[in-house]
């Protein structure tokens, strides 16, 4: 069963529930008893290991090679564009 992340908008109460995914939302805060109790957006509770498709695609954070700058110009140190020219 999964487990959802409330709070109430009314007095700022938090709480985790765990709810059938059939279960109907739930909406009275259990501590002020105000029906301004929501379900909050939360990150996945799990994480895949071992060698599969996403360990070789998507895990590591894979980022593009990065281009590589012209070479300086030695009438202009430190400058990534030649005024020299």
């Amino acid at each position: 069963m999964p487990i959802y992340a409330y709070r109430c908008t009314s007095c700022g109460f938090e709480k985790d529930h765990l709810q059938k995914m059939n279960d109907p939302v739930l909406v009275t805060c259990p501590e002020c008893n105000c029906q301004t109790y929501e379900k909050q957006l939360t990150a996945a509770g799990f994480q895949l290991k071992g060698n599969g498709w996403y360990a070789t695609d998507f895990k590591g954070g894979n980022t593009p090679p990065k281009k590589e700058s012209p070479p300086a110009c030695e009438a202009c140190p430190g400058a990534t564009a030649c005024a020299a020219s």
